[in-house]
């Protein structure tokens, strides 16, 4: 969702209504939901990423943005990563309810990939996805700028169609990088009312990650995501966790001119995965805000999953044969 582009004043206070409105317009352009704990959460923007994992996972997350600011955003993801069994296909399904002030967006997508062995090692994933959004903005929920015709008529609830594609380049062990288009259905697809509050923008993602083996219990992982919006400056962010024995994680994240942000994660037996995040605003936001939370639930399905945060490390499958990274992917 385009945050900065929902022309509205939330109701409350006069000074949080000053906040609210600076908070829109600081808000990066960003259309698809922000994530500090992006690595867990690649098949929500990216469609070359379902089929890459071993075995089937289940995530959950819920950012809660900004908090103490009315009408602040608040995001839930509900999504699965179903590799096939002949290791070269696979599935996934989202499903993410994005809210802020009077609007409401869901979007609901299936995802299908396609693998290339590029050699021995490095394998190319290529995606597709296909869904829809439903946009419902309920006006007496806000007071407007400039209010005028269009803003003294019903509530809005519309569907749109989406179609994405992305691509996902891995190397066995250690590494890899993706870009995506999570919607190439943007121009044309909004009416005049919906335009006024979400502008439809071509949104390109960018993410990359090398994994160090430092010693036996321990391995540092630095990676970036980056997201493009025509018109607005490149939202980066860059991170780096370490991943303690195999069961613990600890990191931080930075936005760039936005946010500084703590990582934590744990592994819970063989299959499920708890993380969270915290943020705090470094730009002039941060004086009205307590910062945001995020949490993230993985739940890993069939035999072995037994890696912190990745979506498997088995040492023992055959060397030669691989069907993804060896060494643990936090993501």
């Amino acid at each position: 969702m385009i945050y900065e582009n929902c022309r509205f004043i939330y109701k409350s206070t006069l000074g949080s209504v000053i906040i609210a409105f600076f908070m829109l317009s600081n808000a990066y352009a960003q259309k698809e939901p922000q994530y500090t704990q992006y690595m867990y959460n690649i098949g929500s923007f990216n469609p070359g990423y379902v089929g890459t994992t071993e075995n089937p996972e289940i995530i959950g997350s819920y950012r809660a943005q900004w908090i103490d600011l009315p009408g602040a955003p608040r995001t839930i993801r509900l999504g699965t990563n179903i590799p096939f069994t002949n290791e070269k296909m696979g599935m996934g399904f989202n499903v993410v309810s994005d809210q802020l002030g009077p609007t409401a967006q869901t979007n609901l997508d299936l995802a299908y990939s396609y693998q290339f062995n590029v050699s021995d090692d490095t394998k190319l994933s290529f995606g597709m996805n296909v869904g829809g959004s439903f946009l419902n903005v309920d006006f007496s929920k806000g007071t407007f700028e400039n209010p005028g015709e269009r803003f003294d008529q019903a509530n809005i609830q519309n569907f749109y169609p989406t179609i994405g594609a992305g691509l996902f380049l891995y190397g066995r062990d250690t590494w890899y990088l993706g870009a995506s288009i999570p919607n190439f259905l943007t121009d044309g697809i909004y009416n005049d009312e919906v335009a006024s509050i979400i502008d439809g923008k071509m949104q390109f993602n960018f993410i990359g990650a090398y994994v160090f083996d430092l010693s036996d219990g321990l391995k540092f992982k630095p990676a970036f995501l980056i997201n493009s919006l025509y018109g607005a400056p490149l939202n980066t962010n860059v991170s780096g966790n370490f991943l303690i024995n195999d069961r613990f994680t600890l990191g931080a994240s930075y936005r760039f001119d936005n946010a500084v942000s703590g990582l934590a994660g744990f592994q819970v037996g063989n299959g499920i995965f708890i993380g969270y995040s915290y943020d705090y605003n470094t730009n002039g936001l941060g004086e009205f805000n307590s910062g945001s939370h995020e949490l993230v639930l993985k739940f890993y399905l069939g035999k072995g999953s037994n890696t912190s945060g990745g979506s498997g490390s088995n040492n023992k499958r055959l060397k030669g044969k691989p069907k993804q990274i060896d060494t643990p992917r936090f993501f």
